[in-house]
């Protein structure tokens, strides 16, 4: 067997247990460069990045949703969908121990702990995305079928447009 190059995360693990092939997309980090700094990196569409949101309810249950890179989510409209009152970005600590990964490198696959994952629809038309491989500089290339397969996601229509 041959040693690979690339970081074996939690992540990495996952998607290669279910048997998805990927690819790897290290870069440069930034702090807080978000996902315009590692689409830039790459040279492909922020849109087709997908960001990995660990976000909790107003009784504190956290729950991940994905989205596009260029795209923000709606926490009323996702409340609205999940019946609660609230839904708000965890603190990056608290993400940090839900998740099992450190905040700007939160891959949704090997999540430390269960919790529902939401997918904003339109992420399922691409035909191929970038997420977070399980470490900051690192991402994995996929078809979104594949993601759909691993995680079973909740459809979700949520994205606003961050600039508008």
């Amino acid at each position: 067997m041959t040693r690979d190059k690339h970081s074996v995360t939690p992540a990495v693990r996952v998607l290669r247990e279910h048997g998805v092939e990927f690819s790897h997309h290290p870069y440069a980090y930034e702090e807080r460069g978000g996902t315009e700094v590692s689409a830039r990196e790459l040279g492909v569409d922020e849109h087709a990045v997908i960001k990995t949101l660990i976000m909790e309810d107003e009784r504190k249950r956290p729950l991940c949703v994905l989205m596009h890179g260029d795209r923000a989510v709606s926490t009323k409209n996702l409340a609205r969908h999940l019946a609660v009152k609230t839904v708000a970005p965890c603190a990056p600590a608290v993400a940090d121990r839900h998740s099992g990964y450190q905040v700007g490198g939160t891959s949704p696959f090997g999540l430390k702990r269960a919790m529902p994952v939401y997918l904003e629809r339109t992420i399922a038309d691409l035909p191929r995305i970038y997420v977070n491989g399980g470490r900051r500089g690192y991402l994995v290339g996929l078809d979104p079928a594949d993601l759909i397969r691993v995680l079973q996601p909740q459809l979700v229509d949520v994205a606003v447009d961050p600039h508008a």
